[in-house]
């Protein structure tokens, strides 16, 4: 019994070490968006625009569409952003993820559900153009 708890307790510690931080999320959030300035919030983005997309843990979905990153930060579910799953979207037709839609997360080695995201508004972040207009 002894045995257990220790080892019980020993998991616990090395699992609260391993999770970040919700400071250290929205830190690594900051750094992707860096040099970029957030625009007007967007209901739909196109996915055949989009390159690739990046999960920040337990925050938001990055998808980049070269020029443009949209950062959708989930209505609910954000608890399920795990960056080591994989997304399944479910597109009807339109070639569009929108607000409105939900986002499956897939353990991208035993493929079984891990959670669903819905989806909130999508924010564009565009570069910063540096130079003078002279």
């Amino acid at each position: 019994m002894r045995k257990l708890l220790t080892l019980i307790a020993g998991s616990l510690l090395i699992g609260g070490v391993a999770q970040a931080k919700p400071a250290d999320r929205e830190a690594e959030l900051e750094r992707a968006v860096r040099g970029r300035v957030a625009g007007e919030p967007v209901d739909c983005i196109d996915m055949h625009r989009v390159r690739s997309s990046r999960i920040i843990a337990d925050t938001a979905i990055i998808y980049d569409a070269g020029s443009i990153l949209y950062v959708n930060r989930p209505r609910n579910g954000a608890d399920s952003l795990d960056p080591g799953d994989t997304q399944v979207n479910r597109l009807y037709g339109t070639g569009r993820l929108c607000s409105i839609d939900t986002v499956q997360m897939v353990d991208r080695v035993g493929g079984f559900y891990r959670g669903t995201v819905f989806l909130g508004e999508f924010v564009p972040y565009r570069r910063v153009r540096t130079g003078s207009a002279d």
